[in-house]
């Protein structure tokens, strides 16, 4: 029986299960030496060159990038620091893809919290749809602990008073917008007093106050996800608050 001393590139790739390109840029980075060619120009590939390949494969199978691969090879030491941070990347990249699929079936089973930044599946249901739209806007402008704040709002059951809100409609006379603004002023300020933060929101939407940026995001949101019955009556309840409390 008669046993070839070599292989070309592509039979190389074939034995190994990669491609030919794959092997020309391993040779291109200097992690795979380049054979002794024959005659006719053809490369020579030999066992060692087998092996070498597999072990580069290997590493990569298990998420080893190609520039550290060398670094690796240097010392033991070096080989243990970039295994124990690529481990603890995969853990990271773990805990993170399980959360995601976490919110995915959350999703699956709410279809509107699709609508919400993650943490409030256990309220979805109560919420209005223009409180699911506040609320997703909030989270790219809020500080973390502001939505805290109001995920620790929302997990009481709304009023009355702010389902009168949501219901309201422009052929609402001046007398129920104003009677409504009165109502609901009080609740605001206790809302704002139970969770402090709250007033950091409050504060964006006064002129000059906080990011200007996210200012203006919230007073788009106020203005777009409202009709203007709605923005009469928060207009009235904000003349209430600082007509009651000048110092709010």
């Amino acid at each position: 029986m008669r046993i070839r001393g070599s292989w070309s590139t592509r039979e190389l790739a074939e034995i190994a299960g990669t491609t030919l390109k794959t092997i020309r840029h391993y040779h291109r980075i200097g992690l795979l030496e380049e054979p002794e060619r024959a005659a006719n120009g053809y490369k020579q590939y030999r066992i060692t060159h087998l092996i070498r390949l597999l072990r580069i494969r290997r590493l990569v199978d298990v998420g080893v990038p190609l520039a550290d691969i060398a670094t690796m090879e240097e010392s033991a030491e070096g080989a243990e620091q970039i295994l124990r941070a690529l481990d603890a990347e995969l853990a990271a990249n773990i805990e993170r893809q399980q959360g995601m699929r976490e919110e995915l079936a959350a999703i699956l089973r709410h279809r509107n919290l699709a609508d919400l930044p993650p943490g409030f599946s256990e309220v979805a249901g109560d919420l209005s749809e223009s409180d699911r739209a506040f609320l997703l806007i909030g989270s790219q402008i809020f500080e973390p602990e502001v939505m805290d704040a109001l995920r620790e709002l929302h997990t009481t059951p709304r009023s009355d008073v702010s389902r009168e809100f949501d219901a309201l409609t422009d052929e609402a006379s001046e007398e129920t917008r104003q009677r409504l603004a009165e109502r609901f002023a009080p609740e605001i300020v206790r809302e704002q007093q139970e969770h402090p933060r709250l007033k950091d929101l409050a504060d964006q939407g006064r002129v000059g106050g906080g990011d200007p940026r996210a200012r203006s995001v919230l007073l788009h949101g106020i203005v777009e996800l409202h009709n203007p019955a709605q923005i009469d009556v928060l207009q009235r309840i904000h003349a209430i608050i600082y007509r009651d409390n000048p110092a709010a």
